[in-house]
């Protein structure tokens, strides 16, 4: 298959903050210099105040988000709309929880996360489940835009939050996964939109 059926992701070397005004056009292009669609990857603190959030029910609500450490996912997608968008990222959030469920089983381990739309729990009771997540899809003149956190260290966040420093996970046990599994899943979306006899 071509190069049209991949999807690119590239990992920073250095942390930065993710303060929200990283989610614009062309920010994987002028800052990771990753062309066309792609997911960008970096770690670093959450520092996203009422104003930067894209979710109105968020901004009028007056909401925050905040973590001292994060794995920052930030995908662009050219030539998708935002319906095509938000079920990208439902299958992402799919994707990154059947990763981390496997990491757990991988070490006989009894924790399982659970999935509510975009969000990632711990704890199936709600009066005790804490949040591992963060993300929000939106479109541009250009593209879509994804953002998608997930919690290392969540200390500072203003709902119940867990990190997976506290799960005992690694940063890069989960990219690396995670990158592995999304890569494959993407090409075989895109192969099975081509592979088909048309129906006239």
């Amino acid at each position: 298959m071509g190069e049209l059926s991949t999807i690119t992701f590239q990992v920073a070397e250095k942390d930065r903050v993710y303060t929200g005004v990283e989610l614009r056009p062309h920010f994987l292009l002028s800052e990771m210099g990753l062309r066309g669609s792609g997911i960008g990857v970096f770690v670093g603190p959450c520092q996203v105040k009422t104003e930067h959030l894209v979710d109105w029910e968020d901004r009028l609500a007056h909401d925050r988000i905040e973590a001292r450490q994060m794995i920052h996912f930030i995908g662009e997608f050219f030539g998708m709309s935002l319906n095509e968008g938000v079920l990208t990222q439902r299958f992402f959030m799919a994707s990154l929880m059947d990763v981390m469920n496997e990491l757990f089983e991988s070490q006989s381990r009894p924790e399982r996360l659970n999935r509510t739309g975009d969000d990632l729990w711990f704890g199936r009771d709600e009066s005790t489940r804490r949040k591992l997540s963060v993300s929000i899809v939106t479109a541009t003149p250009v593209s879509v835009l994804m953002h998608v956190g997930i919690n290392i260290d969540p200390a500072g966040a203003p709902v119940p939050a867990i990190g997976i420093a506290e799960l005992g996970l690694k940063p890069e046990q989960v990219i690396s996964r995670l990158k592995e599994r999304f890569s494959k899943e993407w090409t075989d979306m895109k192969w099975a939109c081509t592979k088909v006899r048309p129906m006239v």
